[in-house]
């Protein structure tokens, strides 16, 4: 699942378009379909990017996949396939989301933690968050055993690390080096 420039140009385009049809927020939950679905499936993703399958075959998977498509994301469809682009579908759907959130003046924000946030600890993220951004933040937690404690807040594209495997990792090549 790749994204690059290409995704976000696309994404851009998008938007631009549907905030012209005033569709935006119909385009963002069939976004957010097209995530889940290829997130749950990798051998769709697998095949979107294979080399092997030409356009054609692609195209139809697509449309099989998402029949109930709206008019813009079809025509979005068929641009990435004219031009060979059906493997960047993912990165278009979450640059788009992204783009949205911040059109309307708000900011994914993921708290990744060892077990779940009670209601405290997400009003301490809120305010650890708060000092990274204006914009209005929407929190995600997501849980990974494997940061011992502590967590990891990412907010747009910016990451503060207070994970307990992260300072182990810091401790750990410290006592090496020295």
């Amino acid at each position: 699942m790749k994204a690059g420039r290409a995704s976000i140009r696309y994404a851009k385009a998008l938007l631009e378009f549907a905030i012209e049809n005033q569709n935006q927020k119909a385009v963002v939950e069939e976004m957010q379909n097209i995530i889940s679905t290829l997130e749950s499936s990798p051998q769709l993703d697998d095949a979107l990017n294979s080399p092997v399958l030409p356009g054609s075959h692609k195209r139809k998977i697509i449309d099989e996949v998402f029949p109930k498509a709206s008019k813009i994301l079809k025509r979005l469809f068929e641009i990435l396939c004219q031009n060979g682009r059906e493997g960047i579908l993912w990165g278009v759907a979450q640059n788009y989301i992204e783009l949205f959130d911040k059109n309307q003046g708000k900011v994914a924000t993921t708290v990744t933690t060892a077990v779940p946030l009670s209601t405290a600890l997400e009003k301490e993220v809120l305010k650890k968050a708060a000092t990274l951004t204006t914009l209005k933040i929407e929190i995600k937690n997501i849980v990974d055993p494997t940061i011992k404690g502590g967590f990891i807040l990412r907010v747009g594209d910016l990451q503060y690390n207070a994970s307990i495997a992260d300072r182990l990792e810091a401790l750990k090549r410290e006592l090496i080096t020295s």
